[in-house]
């Protein structure tokens, strides 16, 4: 049963508030994303339905030279392999351009696959909580309003056991030196963390999006595991490039929390190859 304490993250009839807007984007982050609307815009044309930013930049929390900008796109019509390498492009050019920032990262969809019924609690979900409009249409007007329940849970984060042997090929691939490594670290760091929240959350009955506020929510209920999943978060904001983290992930936190996550909320509806 959910705690009846009325927790962060909620409005007054329990649902998820939007969280980040353009007036919390810290001004030496401005620039870039100024470009990045105008770049966006050049690159689609008219295909372009929707741009957001998510992540620390538009929560106001981003550290200059460490943060990254965290973009997502929405097109009329399924995304090509050519709009693929036209943003990668268009990251790379942002990255290099704008000091500010540590990588640039764009995430690509159909509007039409945002608003269907299998990412209604998924993608759905993160447009319309976690994103902030940049440009074009805001998704958020056409899809329900959200609460922390099981539901939520399972299908945001209830494919875990899916994404492992995936995670296994992309430390295998690395190049064996620090910097490979360290955007692993910082990924799979912060995706082991929210995945652990999630795990709480209908419990907890809230929303935050602090990585260090989820890993001691998720102490609440795991002790026996608190300090590991602190030392997760600390690496999803300061990431080493310790081939031993990446391998305590894959091995032993992962596959618990998959198997945790499963037991207790299911498995997350299968999506498309």
């Amino acid at each position: 049963m959910a705690d009846t304490v009325h927790r962060p993250g909620l409005d007054a009839q329990g649902h998820i508030r939007r969280e980040g807007s353009l007036a919390r984007v810290p001004p030496a982050f401005r620039p870039v994303v100024s470009a990045a609307r105008e770049r966006l815009a050049d690159t689609f044309g008219t295909r372009l339905n929707g741009a957001y930013l998510y992540g620390s930049v538009p929560r106001g929390t981003a550290h200059v030279g460490r943060s990254d900008l965290d973009l997502l796109v929405t097109l009329h019509g399924d995304p090509t392999a050519r709009d693929r390498n036209a943003t990668r492009a268009l990251e790379e050019r942002l990255d290099d351009e704008f000091p500010e920032v540590d990588g640039v990262g764009t995430l690509l969809y159909a509007r039409e696959r945002v608003l269907s019924g299998l990412e209604r609690h998924d993608l759905g979900w993160f447009v319309s909580c976690l994103c902030t409009p940049l440009s074009g249409e805001d998704l958020a007007a056409l899809l329900p309003r959200y609460r922390p329940d099981a539901l939520l849970a399972r299908e945001t984060n209830g494919d875990l056991a899916l994404l492992l042997p995936r995670w296994r090929e992309r430390i295998a691939a690395a190049d064996g030196t620090e910097e490979a490594r360290r955007p692993l670290v910082r990924f799979m760091s912060r995706h082991l963390v929210r995945t652990g929240f999630t795990l709480v959350m209908p419990r907890w009955n809230g929303w935050t999006s602090d990585l260090t506020e989820m890993a001691e929510v998720f102490g609440l209920y795991y002790p026996q595991r608190a300090a590991r999943m602190r030392a997760a978060a600390a690496l999803g904001r300061e990431p080493s490039g310790d081939p031993a983290v990446l391998a305590s992930y894959v091995d032993e936190l992962g596959p618990w929390l998959a198997g945790e996550y499963a037991r207790v909320h299911g498995v997350k509806a299968p999506r498309p190859d």
